[in-house]
């Protein structure tokens, strides 16, 4: 037998997603899940891979399987650089980092910047996996307070001036989970305190292209690019088993991202990123976006229209312009973990809030439901059995408060 003092003191920050582990349990055949934050089986582009498959075999024939650079198949990066220009970001191909997924970027930024004890400034609440791919590096949590347009920029500015953060992470459009997109008066706002305070702003960007209303906001990287690592993905309109991520960092922070990256994989797949490059520049991305906007779109809305008839109206919810995600707040006070276990006995299951904070114990009246990966009729279907869940849990937890209640006055009348 192995002994536990094996193992470096670091695991003890590591744990197995909360997310994974729920989606283990609702798996059985029958479930309805609205836990996953995956994309839909029928966004992937099947029969265009097939097509750029053939494409990438014969433009690029043996380098396609081949060792590469570190930084990236430099087809890919030449694509993705105009690609971001329809952004409005400005990028040289040499200025960008293929990752393996964005996953591997954040890991790769604990890994540089984060020193044991150092803070890290974060919406509240914020993805779980940047939580993950941080924690096992120690750092301490900042949370920033947030409303309903995402973080406000006074916290934020009071954070910096009280704390001295290594960064501020952030996911500014259709924020996983909360599905909240910062106004553009907001980023401008952000863009000059990271100045101000010469700090760095890591912006996570994966749902931007899911918009299903209202006008593209401007990236806050183009508003402060010497302070902000764009990080992005093409899982959400690509196809996420390639695990194709990219950033586009300041000179410093993209030298030693290389250099980690070296030491964790050598360099992405480069058939992957010849694939991908092909998806890009061969116009494929542009044409097949509005038909995976068309598929989501109906199924937010038939989500949010089932709320509004079966949810309790002591619920309230976001209800985003785009992503993958809808954020539930119930009354103060109910435990939203307890509340998932009857739910999936019931045959459907979310995601309960208090995951997506740093802090623990916090969020547990809150939770996360996904709708990309069902038909809207499952989805109304679905939300009908929470809405009967939570109808029942409600009832069990205001008796409680009112024996709670009875039981005080009762004591109070003794004294």
């Amino acid at each position: 037998m192995l002994a536990e003092n094996l193992l470096a003191g670091r695991t003890r920050n590591m744990g197995a997603s909360a997310i994974r582990e729920i989606l283990k349990v609702v798996s059985r055949p029958g479930t309805i899940s609205l836990a996953g934050g995956i994309p839909a089986p029928r966004s992937f582009p099947m029969a265009i891979i097939e097509k750029i498959t053939e494409a990438v075999l014969q433009k690029f024939g043996s380098e396609a399987f081949q060792y590469g650079l570190t930084e990236g198949f430099p087809p890919l990066r030449e694509a993705l650089a105009a690609y971001l220009e329809t952004k409005g970001i400005v990028a040289t191909p040499e200025q960008i980092l293929i990752s393996t997924g964005s996953q591997g970027v954040l890991d790769g930024l604990g890994k540089i910047l984060i020193s044991p004890g150092d803070r890290v400034a974060l919406e509240a609440p914020t993805y779980l996996g940047a939580l993950q791919a941080f924690t096992p590096y120690e750092p301490r949590y900042v949370q920033i307070d947030t409303d309903d347009q995402g973080m406000l920029p006074d916290a934020l500015d009071a954070a910096l001036a009280r704390h001295s953060v290594k960064f501020i992470y952030m996911v500014p459009n259709f924020q996983n989970p909360t599905g909240r997109t910062l106004p553009m008066k907001r980023r401008l706002a952000v863009a000059e305190i990271i100045q101000r305070h010469g700090t760095l702003l890591v912006e996570d960007d994966p749902y931007g292209d899911l918009r299903y209303g209202g006008a593209l906001i401007a990236p806050i990287k183009t508003l402060a690019p010497e302070h902000v690592v764009y990080v992005s993905t093409l899982s959400k309109v690509f196809a996420p088993g390639l695990r194709m991520g990219f950033c586009l960092a300041p000179d410093l922070v993209r030298h030693w991202l290389v250099l980690a990256k070296q030491g964790v994989d050598l360099h992405t797949s480069t058939f992957d990123q010849a694939l991908a490059a092909e998806y890009l520049s061969g116009g494929h991305l542009a044409r097949h976006l509005p038909k995976i906007i068309e598929l989501y779109r109906p199924r937010q809305q038939a989500m949010l229209v089932a709320m509004e008839r079966f949810f309790p109206h002591s619920f309230s919810w976001t209800r985003p312009d785009g992503g993958m995600f809808v954020w539930v707040q119930g009354p103060m006070g109910l435990d939203m973990e307890a509340v998932n276990r009857t739910a999936v006995d019931r045959g459907t299951a979310f995601v309960p809030g208090t995951f997506f904070f740093a802090h623990p114990g916090e969020g547990k009246e809150t939770l996360r439901l996904n709708y990309t990966m069902a038909d809207e009729a499952t989805l109304t279907r679905a939300i009908e059995i929470l809405g009967e869940v939570f109808d029942e849990a409600l009832t069990g937890f205001q008796k409680g408060m009112s024996s709670a209640f009875r039981s005080s006055s009762m004591v109070s009348a003794r004294c």
